[in-house]
């Protein structure tokens, strides 16, 4: 039987975590140097198209279709999602059956296909902040194509794909159902995943010129604290859509989400305080997303209290963690690793210790109540395998581009400005002079100066 308030809370949180990924494009944005933004907000962006596509195209059915190779990957039955049409429109008795999550309702199965499309895109788009002021974009597009495919489509299979999910003779990935994790909207899959992803990069690409004396001062912290925002609201499609119903859990995991992200901010701003003696805006933004990265594993079985003590210790440990690229040299330009590797992992280990049954049935008692050292060993287990796994891939698939001579730009481009290099437009002018035929933000004559020339003489 269908249940329209969900689909509608599933449709409505997809179009929420869609806009995850523009408030994460000017959220880099805002923190990169004026002559990079535009770069910045390209690689995200184009996740969108890039992503969109291949998820219907296979991506999807990789990542939800019948287990293929013990646990690992999914099959090709949805492929072009050809076979999802008749559950959109009335499921037809020779289609696919609805998704039957939660419980006895059902949900389209594009609608839920939608949905997890947002968290395919919002992921490598993620990654980018690491490689911010050097990256050539197509060279940056392909490695999103590549990465897709060979990492994220599979780790999503992995972590999300249940048995009995699609069909009661489905089997779905190891994490999920064999090792038994726990991860409610993507600690592992998205932000272990990407932070991971994010270090290797930072070592393929190198140090930016003069890094670390000049580290780039961020051009629009008001951009930044506007992303943060973005995200924040759209995080609540991220991790109280992830209930797929418009029910109890989704008000656990939206209480939890708020409450948790809150607290973060509060230890990042502490910490702040007693190591530099002012607390920043930019700090505040950061900590509200290292919330956010930390409670999303565990927002659906951990308690508001709990939620607290996940957010609090966040904060605190991933403002420490920022600096650890100074100390170990390697040039996270945006803190990808500080943020969402450290938050990812700090989140899905404390459902070992903050879990508790009494929120969620489904979930596992932790440490805290009662649970012993099970579940805890548990996580850390499927945490340290997706770490692993999407460094070493994202190490030779960066690499792979690298030898190519597709990566990275070169120092006069990274120096003057990659976004002319890399776009023939600026994000700003500078001159104070706006009017086409005196000033262009392309390196060459822009057609239509050259017309409106013409048109005058």
């Amino acid at each position: 039987m269908l249940n329209a308030g969900d689909t509608a809370w599933v449709l409505i949180s997809a179009a929420l975590v869609m806009l995850m990924t523009p408030g994460l494009a000017f959220f880099y944005g805002g923190m990169v140097r004026a002559k990079s933004v535009l770069n910045m907000l390209m690689m995200n962006f184009v996740a969108l198209a890039v992503v969109g596509v291949l998820w219907v195209l296979f991506g999807f059915s990789l990542t939800f279709g019948e287990d293929s190779f013990g646990g690992l990957i999914g099959n090709f039955d949805f492929a072009g999602l050809s076979n999802a049409a008749g559950a959109l429109v009335g499921f037809a008795a020779d289609g696919p059956p609805p998704v039957p999550w939660p419980g006895p309702d059902a949900l389209p199965l594009l609608a839920f296909c939608m949905f997890q499309l947002m968290f395919a895109i919002i992921t490598p788009a993620l990654i980018s902040g690491a490689i911010a002021d050097r990256a050539k974009f197509w060279g940056w597009t392909l490695f999103v194509v590549i990465w897709a495919v060979i990492v994220y489509f599979p780790v999503a299979h992995w972590v999300f794909s249940f048995d009995g999910f699609l069909g009661p003779d489905a089997t779905g990935g190891w994490i999920a159902n064999q090792l038994g994790a726990l991860d409610f909207a993507g600690g592992t899959a998205v932000h272990i995943n990407a932070g991971a992803a994010g270090l290797a990069l930072a070592i393929v690409l190198g140090r930016r010129k003069g890094w670390p004396k000049d580290t780039g001062r961020p051009h629009n912290v008001p951009f930044v604290l506007l992303g943060a925002s973005l995200l924040w609201f759209g995080w609540y499609g991220f991790n109280a859509g992830s209930s797929l119903g418009a029910n109890d859990l989704a008000g656990v995991a939206f209480t939890n989400t708020t409450v948790a992200t809150a607290a973060a901010v509060l230890g990042w701003l502490i910490v702040e305080q007693l190591k530099f003696g002012k607390p920043t805006t930019l700090g505040a933004a950061s900590g509200a997303v290292a919330g956010l990265v930390a409670i999303t594993p565990a927002c659906g079985f951990v308690s508001p209290l709990g939620s607290i003590a996940i957010g609090v210790i966040a904060g605190v440990l991933c403002a420490l963690a920022v600096s650890l690229k100074y100390r170990l040299g390697f040039d996270d330009s945006l803190d990808v690793v500080g943020v969402h590797l450290v938050g990812g992992l700090v989140g899905t280990v404390l459902i070992g210790f903050f879990g508790t049954t009494s929120v969620n049935s489904a979930g596992a008692d932790g440490l805290f109540y009662g649970g012993g050292f099970g579940q805890l060993g548990i996580q850390v287990v499927a945490a340290l395998a997706v770490l692993a796994y999407s460094f070493v891939l994202s190490l030779v698939i960066g690499f792979a581009i690298k030898k190519a001579g597709g990566f990275r730009v070169s120092a006069e481009h990274e120096v003057s400005g990659i976004d002319e290099a890399q776009h023939a437009e600026s994000a700003y002018d500078f001159t104070g002079m706006g009017g086409i035929g005196q000033h262009s933000t392309f390196p060459v004559k822009h057609p239509a100066a050259t017309k409106l020339e013409e048109t005058k003489a």
